[in-house]
């Protein structure tokens, strides 16, 4: 990369760490993000599995919606439920264009009078566009641009937290509150994208180099980078937006009806909700599912899916190694009537056509904490 290029991207909060670390520096949505560290992939992606990752994920974008009717008013953008969800708890929602394709994913929490949203780097300047043309006047719309954001993931996750604020360990899974660590007033959810119990904590950019370098130096605790979150993900079943969920695959086909309530898939009132429901009441034209190759060679984004006599039926869109399934595993979007769990598909691989089955997800257990 030009040194053009690399002067345009930016850096989080915590930068100086991942290269004081060792840290392969790669560009990822407008920063200079860490891919791994010198234990490498597979070792970051056990290491959280089964003890303690810690994940920079400061790119993604945070801000508030204040004002008495800021759920009602945001139902109006997305599916998901939310004049319903009670103060600090969390919802994963989608936003949706006009023919029910996602145009991002998102999580939203309930604070005493405010919305806290987190959206994905990537979408968060067009994010912050839609909602300033689709939420009313009375609303104000508040970027957190000085708050960074780390995932600490894994079974040892609490025990490490509580050693700093010991009330996390009484949170629910989707829960949020406001904690206090090393003196810096902190936004604790207990959620993750790994399929593993753990926390996302939102801190001022002035603390999350004292906070991280704490949390670091714990010995439960790695630092991981964006190539083991990738595969933590990937076999905890979950999308990647822009690869797995883009504007043109709705929230049926995507498999994620069950992030829309009851009330919002009979009333509708949100963009798309025509299509949708549609596609509730006579099924989805294509779906999302789980493959599982035959062999050890990973199928990769792109990857046509062929029924037994050569026609393509789907594509993949997401694909690789799996430590923990042990095995290749990838994902993508495959005709209805190849959609079940167990049917025979074969994958266009290299110009060869390689057996593979679709697959139940998510490939390996997903461990959240349910008290």
């Amino acid at each position: 990369m030009s040194e053009a290029g690399k002067s345009s991207l930016k850096r989080t909060p915590l930068y100086d760490l991942h290269v004081r670390l060792g840290g392969k520096i790669v560009p990822f949505a407008g920063y200079e993000m860490p891919v791994q560290f010198p234990s490498g992939v597979l070792k970051e992606h056990v290491q959280t599995r089964e003890a303690v990752g810690l994940f920079d994920v400061s790119h993604m974008g945070q801000l508030y919606l204040h004002g008495d009717g800021a759920a009602e008013a945001l139902e109006a953008l997305v599916p998901g439920e939310l004049q319903g969800l009670a103060t600090g708890r969390t919802r994963y929602t989608q936003f949706t264009n006009e023919s029910g394709g996602i145009l991002d994913d998102l999580m939203v929490t309930r604070q005493d009078g405010r919305l806290y949203l987190v959206v994905n780097a990537a979408c968060k300047e067009a994010d912050l566009a839609l909602l300033r043309e689709g939420l009313p006047s009375d609303i104000t719309i508040e970027p957190l641009e000085d708050r960074a954001l780390i995932a600490l993931q894994g079974p040892s996750a609490a025990t490490v937290l509580a050693r700093f604020a010991p009330k996390v360990t009484e949170m629910p899974f989707m829960s949020s509150a406001e904690v206090t660590i090393l003196d810096a007033p902190c936004i604790i959810g207990r959620c993750g994208y790994t399929g593993e119990d753990g926390y996302e904590i939102s801190a001022p950019d002035s603390a999350a180099l004292l906070i991280g370098e704490a949390l670091l130096a714990e010995a439960e605790v790695e630092p991981i980078g964006l190539g083991a979150r990738d595969s933590l993900r990937l076999e905890a079943g979950l999308c990647l937006y822009g690869h797995d969920i883009d504007a043109t695959t709705t929230p049926v086909e995507a498999d994620l009806l069950w992030s829309i309530s009851k009330r919002r898939r009979v009333e509708g009132g949100f963009p798309g909700d025509s299509v949708i429901q549609k596609q509730i009441e006579e099924g989805a034209p294509r779906k999302r599912v789980g493959i599982r190759p035959d062999g050890r060679a990973p199928a990769r984004e792109g990857t046509r899916v062929l029924d037994e006599a050569g026609n393509e039926i789907g594509t993949v869109t997401s694909g690789g190694f799996g430590p923990t399934v042990g095995g290749p595993v990838s994902m993508g979007y495959v005709s209805r009537d190849f959609s079940a769990v167990g049917t025979s598909v074969a994958l266009e691989v290299r110009k060869k056509a390689m057996a593979a089955a679709v697959a139940a997800m998510p490939f390996t257990p997903q461990r959240y904490y349910r008290g």
